[in-house]
């Protein structure tokens, strides 16, 4: 995903806010594609290292590929809450993650496990604001009630500052801040976002999908149209907010 679209661009300010510098070893957790760990890499120079770590192989394969001259980077095919090394890091990154760990406490605390004294952590996670998600599901929901899997990571789950904080606190860190971004992303018109939405859905959710009436079909596709309609341009262009919280915090 490009840095400077939608909430991609929380990417550049998550690296401003942990201030990585030349000879730091930095960890980047659920690392997937590679989005942090393009930006980490140029600040802490040949003398730092960068370890990116996901449990999807594919996710860690384009991620090796989009930065194969890089001689200071290792990629770790492991689970957040499991994970185990050897040495400590400065810092610790995890960018839009920290809501798909069944046990996301677990994986905090194991993230302080292996931060030095003092150590950065830096969290980045969707906020409130998110109409990209909202317009679609709040209207699935009212033709599939049950479309939201039971167990399914809900992308709203630290969507206030308090609630991402909370989980970070009781983790043992300290010096915790959490800043409030806002940024904009256009899907292109409605077609397009309707099209991608249809491309991208999970398959126990399609099947669900696929199972309505195409008159049932057809209604949903309105309802969600007229959900896009006060983020819509005069040229048809969706352009919605993206709101992101970015936490950072100390290992005291």
């Amino acid at each position: 995903a490009s840095t400077k679209f939608g909430p991609f661009q929380s990417t550049d300010k998550l690296i401003q806010l942990i201030r990585p510098k030349k000879g730091d070893k930095v960890l980047d957790v659920a690392c997937g594609t590679g989005a942090v760990i393009e930006k980490l890499i140029p600040k802490v120079r040949c003398t730092g290292l960068v370890v990116g770590a996901d449990t999807s192989i594919t996710a860690l394969k384009l991620a090796k590929k989009s930065n194969k001259k890089s001689t200071n980077l290792l990629f770790i095919n492991m689970d957040a809450e499991k994970f185990s090394f050897n040495g400590k890091f400065n810092i610790i990154t995890c960018q839009y993650a920290l809501f798909f760990f069944p046990k996301a406490l677990t994986a905090l605390k194991n993230m302080k496990k292996y931060l030095v004294k003092s150590g950065k952590l830096g969290v980045s996670v969707h906020g409130n604001n998110v109409p990209f998600f909202t317009s679609t599901l709040n209207a699935v929901t009212q033709f599939i009630p049950d479309y939201i899997l039971p167990g399914a990571p809900a992308l709203d789950r630290y969507s206030t500052k308090n609630a991402l904080k909370q989980e970070v606190k009781k983790a043992g860190f300290s010096n915790i801040i959490v800043k409030d971004f806002v940024f904009k992303y256009s899907p292109g018109k409605f077609e397009d976002y309707w099209k991608n939405y249809l491309q991208y859905i999970p398959k126990p959710l399609k099947i669900k999908l696929d199972s309505l009436e195409k008159s049932e079909k057809r209604q949903l596709r309105e309802l969600i149209k007229e959900n896009t309609k006060p983020f819509t341009k005069r040229n048809e262009k969706i352009e919605f907010p993206w709101e992101v919280l970015i936490l950072t915090a100390k290992n005291e």
